[in-house]
């Protein structure tokens, strides 16, 4: 009997140890398993379309939009912070881009085909929605106004201005080379997206080395080579993957030949292309590059989970936590507009209701993605994956034909339980004590 408990509780102590060499976030793996569950799910629900390169395609560019901005709401909800605003703000920029394209370029000499117009639209809504941001954090930071009050009061007059702006109607069709950070209009196509994806497996292996290299020059503890080993491989396998699902995506006959007479030419017997990874996505893949080295390689990153995780403390250590609203602010209005861009393009028009509801869905990724409330804590990826864990029930309910008022009760009930097991998660590892 002794000898069962002995081999049991080494056994026990050899899989800690394991985990523990991995250094894998347990919250990371637990998303990653839901998200696997709920593909598996809907995949057997649906006789097998979940899981097919055409709907993963489609779920990749329907969630990058609301992932942009949850990067975004993380600095946010971190620093202790709410902003409701968020979709509306998104509507005032693509009404400003959209307005730019279409009326106000062209009076000042721009034809529709300038190749400057779409770049110049896009300028001036990511300029619109820093400003707009910077002045909501500034009232929540030097004026004192609570954060959930300013942006709520942003909620209604953003929205609103978007109307105004457009006086209510649909603008478009919006500017081509504007329209392919849509999705689908714009890709990289087979090639360049194998092109892209072992250049982001080189990065990641060589980013893994070099943290290594810095950890023991440092004479840090490291992780054991197979460990190092392990990470590698499943990095290199999930960008590998998922490049592979996107270019199994096939063009269809139909639009190839369309494409090739347009051209004047002829469609080759048997000739086949694929769309590859969208540009929308590698928008995505910047933005979470940009603001995951932010967070954890910056002053300003480490100033906003200080402020976080004690705000009396990090004003007291000398961080102007005002001023650091207001960039945490400014950030994310922003990446409102980026986003602003993504979503106008997908539809390749401006139209009243856009990024309607966006901020409960922003507000959703960050927090099921494992950013907690009560500031401090909250990772990019995280954000990211929530996004896409949320796009994954509404996708995979919408083609089982729920209806839309139960698709939301679904995601707020999800919601709910995810800050539930993140409080329980902290409980039982004592994290925030």
């Amino acid at each position: 009997m002794s000898d069962t408990t002995q081999a049991s509780s080494s056994g026990g102590r050899q899989r800690r140890s394991i985990w523990k060499s991995l250094e894998i976030d347990p919250r990371l793996l637990g998303m990653i398993g839901a998200f696997i569950a709920i593909a598996v799910i809907f995949n057997i629900m649906t006789g097998g379309r979940f899981l097919t390169p055409r709907n993963i395609f489609n779920l990749t560019i329907q969630t990058v939009s609301v992932a942009i901005m949850a990067t975004g709401m993380v600095f946010i909800i971190v620093t202790r912070h709410i902003d409701l605003s968020v979709g509306a703000l998104l509507a005032t920029c693509s009404a400003v881009m959209a307005m730019m394209q279409t009326r106000w370029l062209l009076d000042f000499g721009f034809d529709l085909g300038h190749p400057l117009l779409p770049w110049l639209a896009i300028g001036a809504g990511i300029i619109v929605g820093t400003i707009i941001g910077a002045f909501q954090g500034w009232l929540a930071g030097y004026q004192g106004i609570p954060a959930f009050i300013v942006t709520l009061g942003g909620l209604l007059v953003w929205r609103n201005v978007a109307w105004y702006l457009t006086d209510g109607q649909t603008i478009g069709p919006l500017n081509e080379t504007y329209s392919a950070f849509g999705g689908i209009q714009g890709t990289l196509g087979s090639f360049w997206s194998w092109v892209v994806g072992l250049i982001a497996v080189a990065a990641a292996l060589v980013g893994l080395w070099s943290a290594r290299r810095n950890k023991v020059a440092h004479d840090f503890p490291v992780k054991p080579l197979w460990a190092e080993g392990v990470v590698a491989a499943i990095i290199a396998g999930g960008i590998l993957g998922f490049v592979w699902i996107l270019t199994s995506y096939e063009i269809p006959q139909r639009v190839l030949e369309r494409d090739f007479e347009a051209a004047g030419r002829v469609l080759p017997e048997g000739y086949t292309a694929s769309y590859g990874l969208p540009f929308s996505v590698l928008v995505l893949i910047a933005v979470a590059i940009v603001m995951t080295i932010i967070a954890t390689r910056t002053r300003l990153g480490r100033y906003i989970f200080a402020t976080g995780g004690n705000p009396d403390a990090a004003e007291l250590s000398g961080i102007n936590t005002k001023l650091l609203t207001v960039k945490v602010f400014a950030i994310l209005g922003a990446l409102c507009a980026i986003s602003a861009v993504v979503a106008s393009a997908r539809l390749a028009n401006h139209t009243n209701d856009i990024g309607t509801l966006d901020e409960l869905r922003v507000i959703a990724a960050a927090v099921i993605g494992g950013t907690a409330l009560s500031g401090g804590i909250g990772t990019i990826y995280g954000a990211i994956l929530g996004a896409l864990i949320m796009q994954s029930l509404q996708s995979g309910m919408a083609m089982m034909g729920v209806d839309a008022p139960f698709q939301n009760i679904v995601v707020g009930g999800v919601l709910v339980l995810a800050v539930w097991i993140d409080i329980q998660y902290r409980k039982w590892t004592g994290e925030g004590k």
